[in-house]
């Protein structure tokens, strides 16, 4: 693995708007998919969370798939779609199961202050009684889960892409993953920096659209645009990063 400078934070989300720029309508149609894909499993009664993280890292490999291939010039094809779950499925599976478990810890662990309120809007989507900012139990619960949410992501920012394209097995993965994130973190708070001025750009412009008139009616369809554009563009950053930190051409799958 590589150190690289932390400007090389920036460079990732430019490399990965330039990626989606190669097929713009077909990054369109495939994000679409994939949200009506984890619509339809969040839907399922009992189950949908726990089957939704053990299929991500797989869908996510489909996603850095597609942006190996555009990065080789090469056009996206219908069979990328499915490319995760082609290679190491097990231990990308185990990946999933493994972060699912973090989650709910990190959850028990917040529950401890402010007594399951964030777990159960999260997971729920039941909103706390009071507003968030004027709780102070669940700003503590939400400190609390954000710290212990860092580590997690070093841990499995790599991992499904060491798993599927280096053959390592989960915890292996998960290892090599954290560390070096961790050796890089320069420019992983720099990606961080700009990755959260973008959201807060666009938070601030659809709130100031809700508090008008003629744009609450708009900023429902802005917030699905965003979130289409938001999933191809993170894991095109996570492509992007890896091919910087691993220089090493990939195996073919």
């Amino acid at each position: 693995m590589a150190i690289v400078p932390a400007g090389h934070g920036w460079l990732w989300l430019k490399q990965a708007l330039a990626l989606l720029g190669k097929a713009p309508f077909a990054w369109l149609l495939v994000s679409m998919t994939y949200w009506i894909l984890m619509a339809v499993i969040a839907r399922l009664p009992y189950i949908g969370l726990a089957v939704g993280s053990l299929v991500m890292p797989a869908l996510a490999m489909s996603f850095v798939a597609m942006c190996r291939e555009l990065d080789r010039g090469r056009p996206l094809v219908p069979a990328l779609l499915v490319a995760g779950f082609r290679r190491n499925l097990p231990a990308l599976v185990t990946i999933g199961g493994l972060y699912l478990a973090a989650t709910l810890a990190i959850f028990a662990a917040s529950a401890l202050l402010d007594g399951g309120a964030l777990a159960r809007w999260m997971v729920l989507g039941k909103p706390p009684a009071a507003p968030p900012g004027e709780d102070t139990e669940m700003l503590w619960a939400v400190a609390v889960a954000f710290a212990l949410w860092i580590p997690i992501q070093l841990a499995f920012w790599f991992a499904p892409i060491l798993a599927a394209w280096r053959d390592l097995p989960a915890v292996k993965a998960l290892f090599f993953s954290f560390f070096a994130s961790l050796r890089n973190w320069r420019a992983f708070v720099v990606y961080a920096a700009a990755a959260g001025g973008v959201v807060a750009v666009v938070a601030a412009l659809l709130f100031n659209l809700h508090r008008m008139k003629e744009g609450a009616a708009l900023a429902p369809t802005l917030v699905f645009l965003f979130l289409v554009v938001a999933i191809p563009a993170y894991y095109a950053s996570l492509y992007a990063s890896y091919r910087d930190v691993f220089p090493d051409e990939a195996p073919a799958t």
